[in-house]
């Protein structure tokens, strides 16, 4: 049933509902609402699935890096991959709150919340070993903080329209692993680098 509702929001959209959810995955909006509960019930089932899948590729993207920005670049390339294999599917899943009486508020955060400390820690596991002791302040709030650059930035870019202005998959994780690794300083006229 999981697979059918993933399915059927990837063709219908984010905000299908449950009835047209359960028509696509040929069967009655009854049997969703008995196995799932409501939608809030199919978004944490649909989200524990997605975002299980989507923790193990970032994590095998990262353990084939030789350094940690390489490691990074191929995390931010994975997430961005993976959220843009479908954009309804993950809209879906990490949503807090759409104004949908279908789905309660904060639906998905505890799947949501344990894929990115999962993430998190990926990161912050290598930075331990290069950074050395006496940096608990960067190990324990970078990764968080990048986890937000990254979500916000590769939420923006799925959700802008294409236009030849719009940078591809490849160059917008390099971008973000940049901005990541040395902020926006290169981007910066001499004089308000100051």
């Amino acid at each position: 049933m999981i697979k059918s509702a993933r399915r059927a929001v990837h063709v219908l959209g984010s905000d299908a509902s449950m009835e047209e959810i359960a028509a696509a995955a040929g069967t009655s909006k009854s049997v969703f609402y008995r196995y799932f509960g409501d939608k809030a019930g199919l978004q944490q089932a649909v989200g524990e699935v997605v975002l299980s899948q989507m923790q193990r590729r970032i994590q095998e993207a990262a353990q084939n890096a030789d350094t940690p920005r390489e490691g990074l670049l191929a995390m931010v390339s994975a997430y961005l991959q993976m959220a843009d294999t479908s954009p309804n599917v993950y809209t879906f899943v990490t949503r807090y709150g759409s104004g949908d009486p279908e789905v309660s508020s904060g639906a998905v955060s505890g799947a949501l919340g344990h894929f990115f400390d999962a993430v998190a820690d990926m990161i912050a596991t290598p930075m331990r070993s290069h950074l050395g002791d006496g940096k608990q302040a960067v190990i324990g709030y970078w990764p968080k903080a990048a986890i937000g650059l990254v979500r916000n930035a590769g939420e923006q870019w799925l959700s802008t329209p294409d236009s030849p202005a719009k940078p591809g998959q490849e160059a917008m994780a390099r971008q973000i692993t940049a901005w990541l690794c040395v902020g926006i300083a290169p981007e910066l006229s001499p004089s308000a680098r100051g």
